[in-house]
């Protein structure tokens, strides 16, 4: 890996083996677009809620020539997917990747514009 990479635990201690995974994560995206230069991830487990069990927030912040990306997934109550540390990693970081690919369509241009419609000036 080429880029630096910050990984930021909240809430919860520190582990090894979801840093490793994200370094495996952040290493395939620098495979899709080489010129990434700065990779902050922050996995937060927020406290405990009486009736769900903990939520993990994973948000993802890309610095790429031009601008920065900024992925967010978790806290989805609707689904107890992100109660395993694992698959909010895994969904926040598929959603970079969707990100980063659609960075590199529009800097390459492959993405196609439409042209705006003419307004018409009304007669005087």
């Amino acid at each position: 890996m080429r880029i630096p990479l910050e990984v930021t635990f909240r809430h919860m201690e520190p582990s090894a083996a979801a840093e490793a995974r994200i370094a495996e994560k952040v290493a395939k995206l620098e495979q899709i677009y080489d010129q990434i230069t700065r990779c902050q991830v922050v996995v937060e487990a927020p406290h405990e809620h009486s009736r769900q069990g903990k939520l993990f927030h994973v948000s993802i912040d890309l610095t790429v020539p031009g601008t920065e990306l900024l992925i967010t997934r978790g806290h989805n109550h609707q689904s107890h997917a992100h109660e395993d540390v694992y698959v909010a990693i895994r969904d926040a970081f598929d959603a970079a990747r969707r990100r980063l690919e659609d960075h590199v369509r529009l800097r390459r241009g492959d993405v196609k514009h439409h042209e705006r419609p003419r307004v018409e000036a009304e007669p005087e």
